[in-house]
């Protein structure tokens, strides 16, 4: 593999600046765009609460359910179309994220988040695989396309203090071990600041987690 640059910012978590090439950031969008046109592809998921959340939302492998909090395979709380698979190029990505960093990751979900010029996610934890996945500290990877994102990355409790990094088109971030439970977000989106080669709009991040230790159904 070759040097990747890789910034420590807690037990277990890492910044990635730049790990996806220029080349490899394309292939990745043309992958989501192609998605994105499939059948089942982007919407905007309403949460228990009520509202809405400020992005839109394509889940791979697992549906996130966002009334129930929960990861199953059709999109019950949207259309009941099945969760689209996980194309084994967006995980191979994930799998070598991880490996530069010391993690093992087997992923079976991807999150791809599109975010507009005024998306943002309120500070929460990734709690929602299984409890031998969240026992092991398994990882969870994140790539980012498009526009810069303001990621803020806190402690274990919401309101403990939180350090904004700005997550650029092609950096990868992985949180896992000791950090794996740490509340995080996106303050703000930068508009304009997308590779000008990345047809995207906006930006995208690809959240990838392995459900459980053991193949199994939820």
């Amino acid at each position: 593999m070759s040097a990747v640059e890789v910034v420590p910012l807690a037990p277990g978590a890492f910044h990635l600046p730049g790990y996806l090439s220029p080349p490899e950031q394309r292939r990745v969008a043309a992958i989501v765009q192609a998605l994105a046109d499939g059948p089942a592809g982007f919407y905007r998921p309403r949460v228990r609460g009520g509202g809405f959340m400020h992005c839109d939302m394509l889940c791979l492998g697992r549906h996130w359910n966002a009334r129930t909090y929960t990861y199953e395979r059709q999109r019950s709380d949207h259309d009941g179309c099945p969760a689209p698979p996980l194309p084994p190029e967006l995980a191979r990505q994930a799998v070598e994220a991880a490996a530069r960093v010391g993690f093992a990751l087997d992923p079976d979900i991807c999150l791809v988040n599109r975010y507009g010029d005024d998306g943002r996610m309120g500070l929460h934890q990734d709690k929602d695989e299984d409890a031998s996945t969240l026992d092991a500290g398994v990882p969870v990877v994140s790539l980012s396309l498009g526009d810069t994102g303001r990621f803020l990355f806190g402690g274990f409790r919401r309101r403990e203090s939180t350090t904004a990094i700005d997550l650029r088109s092609g950096d990868a971030f992985v949180m896992g071990g000791a950090s794996r439970l740490r509340y995080h977000g996106v303050a703000r989106i930068l508009r304009g600041s997308a590779p000008p080669d990345i047809e995207l709009p906006g930006r995208i991040s690809l959240t990838f987690r392995q459900y459980a230790l053991e193949a199994h159904e939820p």
